[in-house]
């Protein structure tokens, strides 16, 4: 019997020589992933992402449709411009390319 709970003793000690192993290999995992709305990786924004990475932050949606309203984005339907995309929603103010990439991928995906 005393094999038995000499063998439970050992798997604690084991799991806790195991965690820091464990935590290391999530790092490794989360770090090959892609980001999330980093960039457009499925280019359905065309033209716009070079522009909204040059552009200065913060921006309202308003400020966006002004300026690029008539760019193209890849939607499930076809293709439609930024102002068909973005016109409907309310008004709000991004502070990053990313974000903006962010709402208008969220949208198109609806």
């Amino acid at each position: 019997m005393t094999g038995n709970n000499r063998g439970q003793d050992e798997n604690p000690d084991d799991e806790q020589r195991q965690q820091p192993e464990r935590k290391r290999e999530e790092v490794r995992d989360r770090a090959r992933e892609p980001r999330a709305m980093s960039g457009d990786p499925g280019g359905r924004l065309g033209g716009l992402d070079a522009v909204l990475e040059a552009q200065d932050y913060p921006i309202t949606t308003d400020e966006l449709v002004e300026a690029y309203g008539d760019y193209e984005i890849e939607t499930q339907g076809g293709t439609e411009s930024l102002e068909e995309v973005l016109g409907p929603t309310h008004n709000q103010t991004y502070d990053s390319a990313d974000d903006v990439r962010s709402r208008i991928l969220g949208l198109i995906h609806r």
